[in-house]
């Protein structure tokens, strides 16, 4: 196995950037089976996928970050999930946080990501209530779906703001840095698939969150007006979501190529590649994937050249993210189901990286950015009916 790199103050980038990812897909892959069955990213995993960058990717490049444009971060997100959907689900989750260094002050951000080697998990949800306190808020809530709070320093949650400002139809809402050293974690991942993931509850009593690490997502403007912070951050989040559902179909695919060139068939005398249904359903398969990111990748680079220009990113553009995002994950789905299908027997045993695929990829559906609900509100706005779309 080799030997983790050392994280470096230089941001990687071009072909550098290439070969660290590709290394880091590796070394994910390598350690799949461990990393499932202690229900965290190893240790020399993290400082894999650290020195590539994408873990503070989104971050500005004055804090020495990359400052990637989105296609960088999330094909690199995407490559890692091909090793192994939990790193690169913890290295979407992490860009992502990474992302909201633009939206706190100037101190807290540098505070938070001026470590290159510095991971942040997010759960944007209100699930917390905060109290304003001189210097700052009193915050105490629990929080679900903590991906990669296991190698984590900070934890970005949402909470509501007891306020005399908002209501309970229009409550005020915050998002707060909390040190993972000042909160508890509790050991509630226990899941069929993204185990990897250690995506598990978080809790803060009455903690003191100064003000340098309170941000808003719904009603200021990023600090920096840049075009990566103009790029739609809850499409961005939705797009996360499916890289690592993406990356995780092509590994399945891999697997199963890799299997069929070498497994005879119960009462056959020729290998699964060269029964005619296992061609059919890989040729199918293939397809499938391929349009579903291009669709993918075409949503993004109009977003993007959209962000080039100092205003507001469309509202077709937007639900073009979100609609490319939740095809994305439902089709990479599909594709490892197919994929486990084709396994057989040899694919319902837990050693098996097909089902460890099938596991994955169906553990990703469930996630809110990319449910069916998505294609209600899309169609509703596609429709002409009336619709919130302020988290498009």
């Amino acid at each position: 196995m080799s030997t983790p790199s050392a994280p470096s103050t230089a941001t990687p980038t071009g072909s550098e950037l290439d070969e660290l990812i590709d290394r880091a897909s590796a070394l994910a892959r390598g350690l799949a089976t461990s990393t499932e069955r202690e229900r965290a990213l190893p240790a020399r995993l993290v400082e894999e996928l650290c020195a590539t960058g994408l873990m503070r990717g989104c971050a500005p490049s004055a804090l020495g970050a990359l400052e990637a444009p989105p296609t960088t971060t999330l094909r690199g997100a995407e490559r890692i999930a091909r090793g192994d959907a939990s790193a690169g689900w913890c290295v979407s989750i992490a860009a992502t946080s990474s992302l909201l260094s633009a939206y706190l002050p100037e101190e807290g951000a540098g505070e938070i990501f001026g470590d290159p080697r510095t991971v942040a998990a997010g759960v944007w949800a209100p699930r917390g209530k905060a109290t304003v306190v001189d210097g700052g808020l009193r915050v105490s809530g629990r929080w679900s779906f903590c991906s990669g709070i296991s190698h984590s320093e900070w934890l970005f949650a949402g909470c509501v703001l007891d306020d005399q400002q908002g209501s309970a139809e229009a409550p005020v809402l915050r998002v707060v840095a909390l040190p993972k050293a000042e909160i508890e974690v509790l050991d509630t991942w226990h899941t069929s698939g993204l185990r990897g993931t250690g995506s598990h509850d978080a809790v803060a009593n009455e903690l003191f969150v100064p003000d340098h690490h309170v941000l808003s997502l719904v009603d200021s403007r990023p600090r920096i007006n840049a075009p990566l912070y103009r790029f739609p951050i809850f499409g961005f989040f939705a797009l996360s979501i499916a890289a690592a559902a993406l990356g995780n179909a092509r590994g399945a695919i891999d697997e199963l190529s890799e299997m069929a060139a070498g497994k005879v068939g119960q009462g056959s005398s020729r290998v699964l590649a060269e029964r005619p249904a296992t061609q059919a359903a890989v040729g199918e398969a293939e397809a499938a994937l391929r349009a579903a990111r291009a669709f993918y990748y075409e949503a993004i680079e109009e977003a993007w050249a959209a962000s080039q220009l100092d205003q507001p990113v469309a509202e077709s553009l937007r639900l073009g993210l979100r609609l490319a995002a939740t095809h994305a994950v439902r089709t990479s789905a599909e594709v490892a189901l197919s994929m486990y299908d084709l396994g057989g027997g040899t694919a319902i045993y837990e050693d098996s990286p097909l089902q460890r695929r099938f596991r994955d990829a169906h553990a990703a559906t469930a996630h809110f950015q990319v449910n069916p609900a998505i294609w209600e509100l899309t169609g509703r706005v596609l429709l002409g009916l009336p619709t919130k779309t302020a988290q498009l």
